[in-house]
């Protein structure tokens, strides 16, 4: 995410309230996951285990709960607490808007593009020409779709992201400011639930087709002219390169990445990346003709018992 003006670490330290080591006009332009950090970004960070990710990332401000040593070019910004403060930031920065009306005069929809009935379009939603919209679709804040989209009635399109802190009396969210982009000539099924990024974009590419009841999670970037097949759960963070088909019923982990032309047969459990051009299936995921001839000698087993015997 991106700040509509550039900050100053100063200006930052004070609307969270924290210390600050670095120049007081070191030049803030935004916030964003270690994933897709940038200069000018700030990432946050609260566990030892990750400090050296962050500190040497592409972000250039790091918000830390210790006062460790700063990297040259860089600033730091010491919290108690950096997963707080990061919400801190997000609700400063990207504040909820409430809506009282189906469709945000903010919104702006291309010509030709038909929006049916009980349909949800919130604050600043970018809709693109000829478009489909059917009903009771829900298009969240800062959405962007592209041209010749077609999304069926039920989906959703920028609910939160599932990514939560464990704390003694329960759980904390981190707040999504993401958003979900959707390229041209998608097809989008019905009842889909596709969630914005945290920061960042969960993003849609060109010409990709997606089936009915199928989850995308925060963060995500399909590639183009992709075939995603119904109940299939992507989760936050993955890469889906170029078309790549993924058949009914699978999932996947966080943080992996799918490659070019990959074929992911029905109901695999994908728990790690996987290379391009190939077939897989099975859980934990394998070529699909190794998985295959592994179930075929299984089978097999009571023969051999008997010969054994």
């Amino acid at each position: 995410m991106k700040f509509i003006q550039t900050q100053t670490l100063k200006e930052i330290a004070n609307i969270i309230g924290c210390e600050y080591v670095g120049d007081d006009n070191f030049a803030v332009l935004g916030m964003n996951e270690i994933h897709v950090v940038e200069a000018g970004d700030i990432v946050f960070v609260d566990h030892p285990k990750y400090y050296d990710k962050a500190l040497q990332s592409a972000a250039t401000i790091v918000l830390i709960n210790k006062n460790v040593d700063c990297p040259e070019g860089k600033a730091l910004l010491i919290s108690d607490d950096p997963f707080r403060d990061f919400n801190k930031l997000t609700n400063h920065f990207r504040p909820f808007q409430a809506s009282n009306v189906a469709v945000s005069a903010s919104a702006k929809i291309g010509k030709g593009t038909i929006i049916q009935p009980n349909t949800f379009i919130g604050n600043n939603v970018v809709i693109g020409e000829n478009c489909l919209i059917h009903s009771n679709v829900s298009i969240y804040d800062n959405t962007i779709i592209g041209n010749n989209v077609i999304i069926h009635a039920g989906t959703i399109l920028g609910a939160d992201a599932f990514y939560y802190k464990k704390r003694p009396d329960g759980f904390d969210q981190l707040i999504s400011g993401g958003r979900v982009v959707i390229k041209d000539n998608v097809g989008i099924g019905a009842l889909c639930t596709i969630d914005k990024g945290v920061t960042g974009d969960t993003t849609i590419g060109e010409g990709t087709k997606i089936d009915n009841q199928v989850h995308v999670g925060h963060d995500t970037v399909i590639g183009k002219k992709c075939l995603i097949a119904s109940q299939t759960g992507i989760a936050g963070c993955v890469i889906i390169e170029d078309e790549v088909t993924l058949w009914g019923q699978v999932g996947t982990t966080s943080g992996i990445t799918i490659g070019t032309k990959a074929v992911v047969m029905g109901q695999t459990g994908v728990t790690k990346s996987i290379e391009g051009g190939k077939s897989y299936f099975g859980t934990p995921v394998q070529e699909s003709r190794e998985k295959l001839k592994q179930l075929a000698n299984i089978k097999r087993i009571p023969e051999i018992i008997n010969k054994l015997k």
